[in-house]
C-alpha cells in the first residue's frame, strides 16, 4: 500500500489556498499563518488551512490548562498549610 498515493483535498472545494486571478491574488479566509515554537522547541513559521490548525492549537491549550491547574493546586496546598498553622497558632494564644 506505501505505493498509492495520498491527495489532501479541501472540503471547501478549492483547488489552491492563494492563487493569482487576473492580476490579484485571491486568499481562503481561512489561510493562516502560525509562528512559534512546539513543544521540542523547533520553530515554525507556516501557512496552513485554520482548519487544520484546530487540532494541534487544541493540544496546546489542554497542555497549558493541565499545567496551569497543577499550579493552582500546589497553591492551594500551600495556603491550606499557612491556614491551619495560623489557626493552630491562634488557638495556641487564645487559650
Amino acid at each position: 500500500m506505501s505505493d498509492i498515493e495520498t491527495k489532501i483535498i479541501c472540503p471547501l472545494g478549492m483547488s489552491a489556498c492563494s492563487e493569482i486571478v487576473g492580476g490579484k491574488i485571491h486568499k481562503c479566509a481561512w489561510l493562516v499563518r502560525m509562528k512559534g515554537q512546539d513543544a521540542a522547541g523547533d520553530d515554525h513559521d507556516e501557512d496552513n488551512c485554520a482548519m487544520s490548525w484546530q487540532p494541534i492549537l487544541i493540544t496546546e491549550v489542554a497542555g497549558q490548562v493541565r499545567g496551569t491547574n497543577a499550579s493552582i493546586q500546589s497553591m492551594r496546598n500551600i495556603q491550606d498549610a499557612r491556614q491551619k498553622e495560623a489557626i493552630q497558632a491562634l488557638e495556641k494564644h487564645s487559650g
